[in-house]
Formats: C-alpha cells, structure tokens, sequence
C-alpha cells in the first residue's frame, strides 16, 4: 500500500519507519518542504519518497496527519478527497471547545475525506519499541474511532502490521473517549484492559 504521512516529528517519523519496514511505500512531508527529508528518506531508503503536504495526500491510498493540530487548517483538503485520513492528534488547544473530539474538528474541513482516529494515545517511543507479533500474550493494543468501519479495518490491518492490536472505540464522536483525560491514553493496556478502562467512562465522552 502506498501511505501518504504529512508531518514528520516524533509520531510520523516513526510511523514512516514502521510502515516501511512493513514493506509499504511511504511518501512524507512536512512544513519545511521535501529537501529538509533527505536524511530520513535515504535511511527508509527505496521504500520512502519525499514531496509537499499536497503531493503525499495525493499519493497515498491511506494519509496519516501528525502535525501540531492548531496547523490542521493548512492541510491539503482538496488533495485528501477520496483518502481514508488517519488523525493522529490531540487538540491540546480546546480548538473543539470539549465538545468535538479533534478528528470531528479536522473532518468538517474535509468533506470528500473519511476520517480514522489513531496513534493519538501512544507516546512515540513507546509505538517504535513495544509493537510484538499477533498473539504475544499482553499484546498492546491502540484504540481507535471513526464512522466508517471498511475505513477502520483498513487501519486496523495496518496497526496490527506494525505490532499492535486495535480497539475499536466507535463513532468520531466516540473518540473523545481516548483523548487527553482518558483513562486509555498514554498508558500501555491490551485490548480487554482498554474495554474495561473505558467502561468506567459514558459513551462519547472522556
């Protein structure tokens, strides 16, 4: 699969790295443009391509979003029409006023996209260090939300490529279930740990 990555910090970097040694054709932007990926690009070697914000979400079949998200208005939304948009952040500037989770907020910019929370409750290391095979006993498991379930199984098939199982949190709605405040979020829990953690929270909120 060819998997558009537009930021290339902590969680994107090493998502790119991941989903490369995966055998997935990763193509990363970032802010500063292609030229200042050289270096990451040459370590992921064939598997990685380098071009702006716009070109990767034109490339990729998936398209994950890891930038500040107070930057979620320069995304290319034009670009990301028809793409399964894969929302790695967490509005720490109340953007959403409590009663969106970000993925809501960045889905009502992109229309013609379909949105897929993920990544956004595991710190960086963590996701580069504590990915084991399908079946490892204790196996960390990632939440995620969306309104689509094809669109879900699709990240779904990715996370567990890269180590992980998948908790299915809901709607977009419900993804505020497994932000800042959540008792899911940053913590290393498998799949029935986060079902019962999350039992202990009502429905679409944290």
């Amino acid at each position: 699969m060819r998997i558009g990555i537009i930021g290339s910090g902590n969680i994107g970097g090493t998502l790119a790295r991941l989903l490369a040694g995966a055998g997935h054709d990763v193509v990363i932007a970032n802010s500063r443009g292609p030229e200042s990926l050289a270096g990451l690009v040459a370590e992921l070697g064939d598997r990685a391509t380098a071009a702006t914000p716009a070109g990767a979400a034109a490339a990729g079949e998936v398209v994950i979003v890891a930038i500040p998200f107070t930057k979620y208005t320069e995304l290319p939304a034009t670009a990301l029409a028809g793409r399964i948009v894969v929302d790695a952040n967490n509005d720490w500037s109340g953007a959403g006023g409590g009663e969106l989770s970000s993925s809501e907020v960045i889905a009502a910019t992109m229309p013609g996209a379909v949105v897929v929370k993920a990544f956004n409750t595991i710190h960086y290391a963590h996701l580069r260090e504590q990915g084991t095979p399908a079946g490892t006993p204790g196996r960390r498991a990632i939440p995620i939300a969306g309104d689509d379930a094809a669109a879900k199984a699709t990240v779904a098939a990715l996370i567990d490529e890269i180590g992980f199982d998948v908790y299915d949190v809901g709607s977009l709605a419900d993804g505020r279930r497994i932000e800042p405040g959540s008792p899911a979020f940053n913590v290393g829990l498998t799949r029935d740990e986060i079902a019962a953690a999350l039992a202990r929270t009502s429905p679409g909120n944290r």
